[in-house]
């Protein structure tokens, strides 16, 4: 996979953390990444996946502003948008129907995140 694979990604994240929202947009951003949000609320996220604005990937805070954030995943997940759960939160929190998802446990360093995400574009990219 190149270094470039992604550049042009239109990336959702959603957080709700100020600071851990700007490290993830400026982390991607150096990648060339379209950021997209950050959102710090699940009504947020929903309403941009409803938008049919395009996403290719997404990371996800499971806790948004005290509200679970798996409603945002399985959103994606209909519309077939591969993203990465960013959390603290241990593994029995995350729905088995999540099994199979990255998971980035907090604090994580930016080439954790690249590689994650890297990992879930198509060979193609």
């Amino acid at each position: 996979m190149t270094e470039a694979a992604l550049q042009d990604c239109r990336i959702l994240i959603a957080e709700d953390e100020y600071l851990i929202a700007t490290d993830l947009a400026e982390a991607l951003t150096q990648d060339n990444a379209v950021i997209l949000g950050p959102v710090p609320r699940v009504a947020d996220a929903l309403s941009l996946i409803e938008s049919g604005t395009r996403i290719d990937l997404a990371v996800l805070d499971v806790n948004l502003c005290g509200d679970m954030a798996f409603p945002v995943a399985d959103a994606l997940a209909a519309q077939r948008i591969p993203f990465a759960f960013a959390t603290g939160y241990d593994d029995w929190t995350i729905p088995a129907r999540f099994a199979n998802v990255p998971r980035l446990v907090k604090p994580f360093r930016p080439d954790r995140l690249r590689s994650a995400l890297k990992s879930l574009l198509p060979p193609s990219r």
